[in-house]
């Protein structure tokens, strides 16, 4: 399938409409993406043809339900590239993921003086997960620290890893300054002391190819809303030795193999994970998103996202008044700045009116902001349906709000 934009804008039906009576440029996409017809229409067909519980039924509804989940999971493996499918967890999101990997990591590897490294830039999600966990069982939080343009130090993160490090999650791509982390050279650093490593990469997977084989990850996470998917569904992606050796994270129906009241026992991976039922009709819309990308080339995605996120910088860059917060030459999907004084708030108030759909703050990632002495920043994150026309249209409407404060 060619990369014709406006050709695939055709397939989201949302984008074509008029808010404040300006049409709709949506340019939040970090913080959720908007959905082809291919992925709604799969949420009505399942509730209307195969509506059933999976795994165990015998009658055809259930079949069929179980046919296209495992499919999916099996879709999910090869997009990522692991090694097995039973390897891939459906969550109901990345910040589920992590959480699961830090409780049950937590509970059977971790001790009082142990350490867990993180980096300055991680989003909450991958910060107060290890927090509470090393609360719990007494271990220390270390952090990397990043340049002011974005870039982790990696002499201080070959300084931090020691042998009381335990675990290192770190982000793929800055969900608020666009970084494309070194995670491969990373992973490498920390398995030569026999550390494990968690990527979290829901700001990863909508614009890169991802290869966890080659990464050589331990886990990797993310989320399928920010990749054209539905709310409700992760992914955790763990390598099997790890996932072996974790206990589970909740308990239920599903993930057991027998159960007395002396004693039970665990099903087999993935389902040792998967406790109750899961959110089949978003799974299986999820699915409908895998083939979508399929079709369109993850590497044709991340050309076009490339040029116009380069495209963007250039035309931002041609405004005195505009300051950048994080100017890493490796980035993806994500711009982040300040006009002049003005409070981002304010901006991305006017910045709606005009038609335009921003994010405006400390995008879940406040400890970046305090680092940079700033309330915030106003956010603009590309998609694969996005134009030049668009940054165009944005770059007036940028220099319309400088005009207005002046």
């Amino acid at each position: 399938m060619s990369f014709d934009v406006e050709q695939i804008r055709a397939d989201f039906p949302i984008l074509h409409q008029q808010v404040y009576h300006k049409p709709l440029v949506y340019l939040d996409n970090a913080a959720t993406t908007q959905k082809p017809l291919a992925v709604i229409d799969a949420l009505r067909d399942y509730y209307t043809t195969i509506n059933s519980n999976i795994h165990r039924g015998v009658h055809y509804l259930s079949q069929q339900a179980t046919l296209a989940f495992e499919e999916t999971r099996q879709l999910v493996s090869e997009y990522v590239h692991a090694r097995h499918g039973y390897e891939i967890i459906f969550t109901k999101g990345a910040t589920e993921s992590i959480n699961l990997v830090a409780s049950s990591f937590g509970r059977e590897f971790v001790k009082p003086g142990d350490e867990i490294v993180i980096s300055a830039m991680e989003h909450h999600a991958n910060i107060l997960p290890w927090q509470l966990m090393c609360a719990e069982k007494g271990a220390t939080l270390r952090i990397i620290p990043f340049h002011v343009n974005g870039e982790l130090i990696q002499e201080a993160y070959r300084d931090l890893l020691n042998d009381k490090t335990r675990l290192v999650a770190i982000t793929h791509v800055s969900n608020a300054l666009g970084t494309i982390n070194p995670v491969r050279e990373m992973i490498a650093l920390a398995h030569e002391h026999g550390i494990p490593v968690l990527v979290d990469g829901a700001q990863a997977v909508p614009h890169l190819p991802v290869d966890v084989t080659e990464m050589d990850c331990d886990f990797y996470c993310f989320s399928a809303h920010k990749m054209y998917g539905p709310m409700g569904v992760g992914v955790l992606y763990g390598r099997e030795e790890w996932l072996n050796k974790l206990p589970p994270y909740q308990s239920g129906g599903e993930m057991i193999r027998t159960v007395t009241f002396e004693k039970s026992t665990f099903g087999e991976l993935p389902f040792k994970f998967e406790a109750g039922t899961p959110n089949v009709a978003d799974i299986l819309g999820f699915r409908e998103t895998l083939l979508y990308l399929d079709r369109l080339g993850i590497d044709q995605i991340a050309s076009h996202e490339e040029s116009l996120m380069r495209y963007t910088l250039d035309q931002l860059r041609t405004i005195p008044e505009v300051r950048l917060v994080g100017d890493s030459p490796h980035r993806a999907g994500v711009i982040s700045f300040l006009i002049g004084d003005v409070h981002p708030y304010d901006a991305g108030a006017v910045l709606d009116k005009l038609g335009f759909a921003v994010r405006t703050g400390h995008h879940c990632a406040q400890p970046i902001m305090d680092i940079y002495g700033i309330p915030g920043t106003i956010r603009i994150s590309l998609g694969l349906y996005n134009t030049r026309d668009e940054v165009d249209s944005f770059t007036r409407a940028v220099k319309r709000v400088i005009e207005m404060f002046r």
